[in-house]
């Protein structure tokens, strides 16, 4: 076999493989030495709340467990977070932000109305 011949079938070889993994076109690019970041940044959100306060207890989808669930606060991202902080510290026991939503293990729907009203919003009670 001459050179040239086997310069040929590696570059033939070089496509069949190359075609095997080329990249699909609707697929993103995840990381890449060429440029910086690749993946885009997210916006802040926004305020979610409305300004009305709802504060209801929720057993749906717990176990029979009940649950506090404080919706409508105008806060969002950090400042829910620790607001939520706050209100666990309160009442002594746990949570978490769930889409704007605080949510309070335990039933401590009076004891978060008061607070909150306290705090300055404008809260009610919702649901049983």
């Amino acid at each position: 076999m001459k050179v040239h011949d086997v310069k040929k079938v590696a570059f033939c070889f070089e496509r069949l493989v190359m075609s095997k993994y080329q990249r699909n076109p609707e697929s993103k690019l995840v990381y890449s030495t060429d440029s910086g970041r690749i993946k885009e940044e997210k916006d802040e959100p926004e305020i979610v709340g409305d300004g009305n306060v709802r504060v209801r207890p929720e057993k749906k989808g717990r176990g029979g467990k009940v649950v506090t669930v404080i919706s409508g606060l105008p806060l969002a991202g950090n400042d829910l977070k620790a607001f939520a902080k706050q209100l666990k510290k309160r009442c002594g026991g746990g949570g978490a932000v769930k889409d704007g939503n605080i949510e309070l293990q335990g039933d401590h729907v009076d004891i978060m109305v008061d607070h909150l009203k306290k705090e300055g919003y404008d809260a009610k009670r919702a649901g049983g």
